[in-house]
């Protein structure tokens, strides 16, 4: 694994699906740097794009006067990736479990449960307006692989 970078990043983009790619291939970048075997690199990858569609679909609603902030940062022990937005704000706990039967052909809960998966630690914070998704991806310590 690598060594942590020197310090937090942060970007803010406009609520469009360029700024989600953009926002995927930073994270794609972040989690090869980091050493993370394609696996864990791809599960990082689809995990923060999620964050940044929910963010720019449903956070945003493709406002363009509404932005998404991506922060990222590599302690050296683990990737921490943030992403919020301005929009009404999320209740996760609200959102319907997408392995129950009468939900598997709705849209709604997947991504989220597709980040839980993908990810070590999610944690959500309401903003007021807003939601901010934190993702955290451990890595193992430098010489030892998982």
């Amino acid at each position: 694994m690598s060594e942590p970078t020197e310090a937090r990043r942060t970007i803010r983009l406009s609520s469009t699906m360029e700024s989600v790619s953009e926002i995927e291939a930073m994270a794609e970048k972040i989690a090869a740097e980091a050493g993370l075997d394609e696996d864990a690199s791809f599960h990082v990858t689809m995990a923060v794009r999620e964050a940044a569609v929910n963010a720019v679909l449903h956070g945003n609603e493709y406002d363009p006067a509404k932005h998404v902030t991506f922060t990222w940062e590599n302690t050296g022990k683990k990737l921490v990736f943030t992403v919020a937005d301005e929009g009404i704000g999320l209740d996760p706990d609200k959102l319907p479990d997408p392995r129950d039967p009468e939900n598997l052909l709705r849209g709604t809960g997947r991504g989220i449960f597709l980040i839980r998966s993908m990810m070590d630690e999610v944690n959500f914070r309401q903003l007021h307006p807003g939601t901010e998704l934190t993702l955290v991806k451990h890595l193992a310590p430098l010489g030892e692989t998982s």
